[in-house]
């Protein structure tokens, strides 16, 4: 995955250290990077929208400055804010093939917070023909299809997150969820024990044993890294 953040970092902010006290697109941006290198998310967009406000909309910029401000909306829990940004991003020039394609992900991740399911299946549909190789757009899918009631679509693309990242515990633990949805608990014990083997002090880690333990095995021996089959 190429993050939205990542492409406005390259819209050439000042260095990290020492933000100029000047209302310019690129000390609003530093001051935004220091807001999110100290979790402070809704700052952080705030400072990217500031940022796109004072830049023109001709700037190829401009629109990477927008979505990264949605991007850490969606971070803040806002995803309404981030549908607004998101939607001019994509209106404006500056976002090509990948970079258009998260900030379509990004959309549809708003969209699916917002529990606009269609939109959101839209919005995923059209990134997949720039990120279909990126492991988290097929992750996001099978969440997105669990909840459209969708298990054949649901599998298909855990399948296709499993085949481009098979240790990522994230992936590991939403092919957990996955199997459980789809009746098979068996392998949803073995999907979550490898999640769990992989992020062992982790958020991921401790909430695959969790999820273990609720299907009735609690995980007293050690892991091992093999991907259930």
């Amino acid at each position: 995955m190429i993050p939205i953040l990542a492409l406005a970092v390259a819209v050439a902010a000042p260095p990290a250290t020492g933000c100029p006290n000047l209302v310019t697109p690129e000390a609003l941006i530093c001051h935004a990077l220091h807001s999110e290198k100290e979790g402070d998310h809704e700052s952080a967009a705030q400072g990217f929208e500031e940022a796109a406000k004072a830049s023109s909309d001709k700037d190829l910029k401009t629109g990477r400055m927008w979505a990264a401000a949605g991007n850490l909306w969606i971070e803040a829990k806002e995803p309404g804010k981030a549908a607004l940004d998101l939607d001019k991003a994509l209106a404006m020039p500056g976002l090509e093939a990948e970079q258009r394609g998260e900030a379509l992900l990004d959309r549809a991740r708003a969209a699916e917070a917002q529990d606009d399911l269609k939109t959101a299946r839209a919005k995923a549909a059209e990134a997949a023909q720039t990120i279909s190789d990126d492991p988290f757009y097929w992750y996001f899918s099978a969440g997105l299809a669990i909840r459209e009631n969708d298990p054949a679509t649901a599998q298909l693309a855990i399948n296709k997150a499993l085949t481009l990242a098979p240790s990522d515990p994230t992936v590991l633990f939403e092919a957990g969820h996955v199997a459980h949805f789809t009746g098979n608990d068996d392998k949803a014990r073995r999907y979550s024990a490898r999640a769990a083997g992989s992020d062992p002090s982790g958020e991921i880690g401790k909430a695959a044993a969790k999820a273990i333990e609720m299907l009735g095995v609690t995980p007293t021996v050690k892991l091992d890294s093999a991907p259930p089959k």
